[in-house]
């Protein structure tokens, strides 16, 4: 008797650039858009709508069409460098659980709940102690 064959499929990754907002790009992940940044902490719209303050809509609008939203550019590219920053400091792969976690250094709040109420250089600052060996 022969042997089966086994066919393995591969996720098929692409990323597109959003013209006119620099640093804003989608992925397409076995015929999925989103947001990469969104993407890669494995958040829903809505959660990830409160940590770049817009709304679930606005995501949608850019994922289907990959037109320049401005509202998204200045929280979106501010929440990655934070996120590549912290990359270094906690898993990647944690990363969007980490935020949507409470924390004993914000006082029991989220890191998203930090970020939703404008306190974002309170987790840079986290990042610097961290990173440094500073004790804090």
């Amino acid at each position: 008797m022969p042997a089966k064959s086994k066919t393995r499929r591969t996720s098929s990754v692409r990323t597109i650039a959003i013209p006119g907002l620099d640093g804003v790009r989608v992925v397409k992940v076995n015929g999925e858009t989103k947001l990469e940044l969104r993407n890669s902490l494995g958040m829903p719209r809505e959660i990830f709508g409160r940590l770049v303050n817009v709304s679930v809509r606005t995501i949608a609008d850019v994922e289907s069409t990959q037109k320049k939203v401005e509202k998204l550019r200045r929280n979106y590219v501010e929440v990655k460098r934070l996120c590549d920053g912290l990359s270094e400091v906690v898993d990647p792969a944690c990363l969007g659980d980490w935020l949507k976690a409470p924390n004993d250094a914000f006082d029991g709040f989220k890191p998203i709940e930090i970020i939703e109420r404008g306190e974002i250089d309170r987790l840079w600052e986290m990042f610097y102690r961290l990173r440094s060996g500073m004790p804090g």
